[in-house]
């Protein structure tokens, strides 16, 4: 016969059968659980399995004709080994991957054909234009750069990207908690509910976009999103004209994983939204199963300018469509002390002229009384807190790439339903502590476990 073993929920350890109390016990943690409560949390349990995605034989594109590869030329950098794509009439001088010269042009060969393109909607002008602005209120820019620095190649490219499309199904247990406290003369009690909380449901994906070339920075170009799906396009050749177009280097089946963790990751925060009602909510167990519907091929446009300053380059990438840039600019970390200092000073000022008037004026001046010298110098500390924050936020704002996480500009509307969603209370504790006297500390002195609240 085999013998179940319960699992506590609350610490993990092995459940026992208590007489007196004839209901299961945790002699780890004196959780207490009702029977059937620990059955039905088992069930759960049993049910959940590991993430899974599956892709079928969703095919992304076909491959170019005869008719149109004689259309096209293709060069290949033979510094980072960068593909190009581009008409009969356009020429690449610069590679946009790496900056280098030398390009070798050659008969188009292999490969697929996008499915779809966005065509460039923004001229040359706009990508200097919106390079400018990005340098403007940057107050960590050193002097030198906005005089020495000199644009030394801009290039319209299509970037290759895959477009994913999937049913998401995830099953998730959350450990959430309610709190009350109350108090008579002596102590304070705290009581916390603690709850299993179950949400299982589906949710649509679209056009998922994971970049198909390893050479652009992955970082650079999830930062550029979202592209707007209402001016795709077919593909045609015709929109190559007086542009580039990289060949994609990472397949359909190397680029998946990235969009999957995103719609992981999105149907995940979309779920925790629906478990309201609590102090805390914690995931216990998510389990994502994708179902991978339809995969394209399509060209983004996006505009890559370099520039150098004192022999290093520094790259900007401009969404084509929308306008968006992005980049990394160089930080003078000089101003950047030299701020610290005057924050440091201009805080220290103002929260010393804050904690002074609060000892003077103050009927109950509090810890500033007994210890003025220590509160004076914790002002010093957190006027330098502040300082070092606020010169962070501006050191992160010179670079404004970052990787995308979700995909919640993806979601098919209205796409989101549940099959099940359950709230099960487990057990409450109690939390007694003795109130502070004067000069003292409280301590906990009881911490009892109820099966009931």
């Amino acid at each position: 016969m085999e013998i179940k073993e319960y699992k506590c929920p609350n610490c993990g350890g092995a459940v026992k059968f208590d007489s007196s109390s004839q209901n299961m016990k945790c002699p780890y943690c004196d959780a207490e659980f009702e029977i059937a409560m620990l059955e039905e949390y088992q069930k759960d349990l049993a049910c959940e399995k590991d993430d899974q995605s599956d892709w079928g034989n969703a095919v992304a594109a076909v491959a170019w004709d005869e008719s149109e590869v004689d259309c096209l030329s293709t060069g290949s950098c033979p510094s980072c080994g960068a593909e190009l794509i581009g008409d009969q009439n356009t020429i690449a001088t610069v590679c946009p991957c790496c900056g280098n010269s030398q390009i070798v042009s050659r008969r188009i060969t292999g490969g697929l054909k996008p499915n779809y393109v966005i065509p460039f909607h923004l001229d040359k002008d706009a990508a200097i234009n919106a390079l400018k602005k990005f340098y403007k209120g940057k107050r960590l820019l050193p002097d030198k750069f906005n005089h020495e620095s000199n644009i030394n190649s801009i290039q319209g490219v299509y970037v290759p990207f895959w477009l994913y499309d999937a049913g998401v199904k995830a099953h998730i247990r959350y450990k959430a908690t309610k709190t009350r406290t109350w108090s008579d003369p002596n102590y304070i009690y705290v009581k916390t509910d603690y709850y299993s909380v179950v949400r299982d449901g589906n949710m649509g994906f679209e056009k998922v976009p994971v970049d198909g070339s390893e050479k652009m920075n992955d970082e650079f170009m999830d930062a550029i999103e979202p592209f707007d799906y209402a001016k795709i396009k077919d593909f045609q050749t015709a929109f190559l004209s007086g542009y580039l177009a990289e060949k994609y280097d990472m397949d359909a089946d190397q680029c998946k994983d990235r969009a999957g963790k995103r719609m992981k990751a999105s149907i995940e925060t979309e779920f925790k939204s629906s478990v309201t009602g609590y102090t805390s909510v914690t995931v216990e167990r998510s389990n994502v199963d994708i179902q991978g519907n339809k995969i394209n091929y399509s060209l983004f446009p996006v505009w890559i300018l370099n520039t150098k300053f004192n022999n290093e380059n520094f790259q900007f990438i401009m969404n084509g469509e929308s306008g968006r840039l992005v980049g990394k600019l160089p930080v003078d970390r000089k101003k950047a002390w030299k701020y610290r200092f005057i924050f440091t000073g201009i805080f220290g000022a103002v929260f010393s002229i804050i904690a002074a008037l609060i000892y003077f004026f103050a009927d109950d001046p509090g810890i500033i009384s007994d210890y003025p010298i220590a509160s004076f110098g914790a002002c010093v500390v957190g006027a330098f807190i502040v300082g070092l924050s606020i010169i962070q936020f501006w050191i992160n704002g010179m670079n404004t790439a970052r990787m995308q996480t979700h995909a919640c500009n993806y979601i098919i509307p209205d796409s989101l339903r549940f099959s099940l969603k359950k709230d099960s209370f487990l057990y409450s504790r109690v939390v007694k502590t003795r109130k502070q006297s004067s000069g003292g500390s409280g301590r906990i002195v009881s911490s009892r476990t109820f099966r009931k609240r």
